[in-house]
């Protein structure tokens, strides 16, 4: 594969996190907009509806009916976590386009660490959704791991010291 090459798919790799990360960021700010509201239902109706979003999709109103059933507390872990997360995929997206070798590293080891968990969530509630995430994110791995091993395959090995 020609540097050129590698290095657009390693650009599509870090806008997919980084697209990632922006979806949870929407994600944590929309459950903290519906902690103590007790209209938690009609809110999310409407903004989806401001933003295009046709709530009555089957899709789209069981995500609602699941959201809108939340307490205050879990809604504020749910937007916690989806920082967290979203926060990872920056530092992954942000190190991929500016082409840094540790975000490699890191994006393999994080992508890896969530696999099992998605073939879990796969296994017991299977979509057609989580089996594109789970290829996308095995493609992932893949295309980063061996890249990695071929760059420290090919690396010269380190000159003894005089």
């Amino acid at each position: 594969m020609s540097q050129q090459s590698g290095a657009g798919v390693i650009s599509a790799i870090a806008l997919f996190k980084l697209v990632k990360a922006v979806t949870l960021v929407a994600v944590g700010i929309g459950a903290l907009s519906l902690v103590h509201r007790t209209d938690a239902f009609t809110v999310v109706r409407h903004s989806l509806r401001e933003a295009g979003i046709d709530p009555n999709h089957r899709f789209v109103s069981e995500g609602i009916a699941k959201v809108s059933g939340l307490d205050n507390k879990r809604l504020e872990a749910l937007s916690v976590g989806t920082f967290a997360y979203a926060a990872i995929f920056l530092v992954e997206g942000a190190g991929l386009l500016f082409r840094k070798h540790w975000a490699e590293f890191l994006t393999v080891f994080v992508t890896a660490s969530f696999i099992p968990f998605e073939l879990y969530e796969l296994a017991h509630k299977p979509s057609v959704l989580k089996g594109v995430g789970l290829f996308v994110n095995v493609v992932i791995v893949v295309y980063l791991a061996v890249r990695l091993w071929r760059e420290h395959k090919h690396a010269a090995p380190p000159r003894p010291a005089s």
